[in-house]
């Protein structure tokens, strides 16, 4: 739902946690500009201020988080 309306779009969040922070979970070679607009929208469309990038494709996962906050 967004504004009353409810949208038929494919957005799909991967985890809300406690509908405060949004997880969007990924596995590729590096995170770039087109992951964190999706979060963003999210983050947007969900009314939450909170969203972490995680990239599973890395040696050390503390190395494929990325905080984003509105």
């Amino acid at each position: 739902m967004y504004d009353g309306i409810k949208l038929d779009t494919g957005f799909r969040l991967d985890i809300w946690v406690e509908e405060k922070i949004i997880l969007e979970i990924k596995a590729v070679e590096q995170l770039n500009n087109v992951h964190k607009a999706q979060l963003l929208t999210y983050l947007k469309l969900a009314d939450s201020r909170l969203g972490l990038l995680i990239n599973f494709n890395t040696a050390r996962i503390k190395d494929g988080i990325k905080r984003v906050a509105l």
